[in-house]
């Protein structure tokens, strides 16, 4: 097997499994919208679900869009990981361990939509300033694989000299 596919498999069986482990409690342990002050002012493990894309986009979109849609584009979005990694240097691993993160991620919160019908999300980070408070949407594990997969590939697009070589890497 190729390298860069066992990295793919080594990287990703870990987010995944961390991902569900951490999913599976919530959803087990929690009842929803029930919440556990964990930094005050700061950091909360909130279960909520999340039936739409990022943020909760499209998530008040009809039943047979989601039913289409969500259900579609994560195994494609897959085969396209697949696809794009195939054409990867073997010793870049910057970009085959940026891949993985994202292919995961993929298939971490495509689990929970056949599962559960919606993405589980925990992690509720806010901050209060001015008498209000501010927060980001909660996300999950699976959430933060995709965004920092996607933020690697895109330093490397836009950077595409200043990758460090780590050609002297044996693995």
């Amino acid at each position: 097997m190729r390298r860069k596919f066992l990295f793919l498999i080594l990287i990703s069986g870990f987010i995944i499994c961390v991902d569900q482990m951490t999913k599976i409690y919530v959803h087990t342990h929690f009842n929803l919208s029930e919440s556990i002050d964990v930094v005050s002012g700061f950091f909360n493990i909130t279960y909520v679900t999340n039936r739409g894309a990022a943020f909760g986009f499209l998530a008040q979109a009809p039943e047979i869009f989601h039913n289409i849609f969500f259900l579609s584009m994560p195994p494609i979005a897959i085969l396209v990981i697949l696809g794009i990694l195939h054409g990867v240097e073997e010793d870049d691993y910057l970009q085959i361990c940026s891949l993985s993160c994202i292919f995961s991620g993929a298939i971490g919160n495509y689990i929970d939509r056949l599962r559960l019908g919606a993405v589980v999300d925990f992690l509720d980070f806010h901050l209060s300033w001015g008498g209000s408070i501010h927060s980001w949407p909660a996300f999950n594990i699976a959430d933060m694989a995709i965004v920092g997969g996607v933020m690697v590939l895109l330093y490397q697009i836009f950077f595409p000299k200043s990758r460090p070589s780590i050609h002297h890497i044996s693995i």
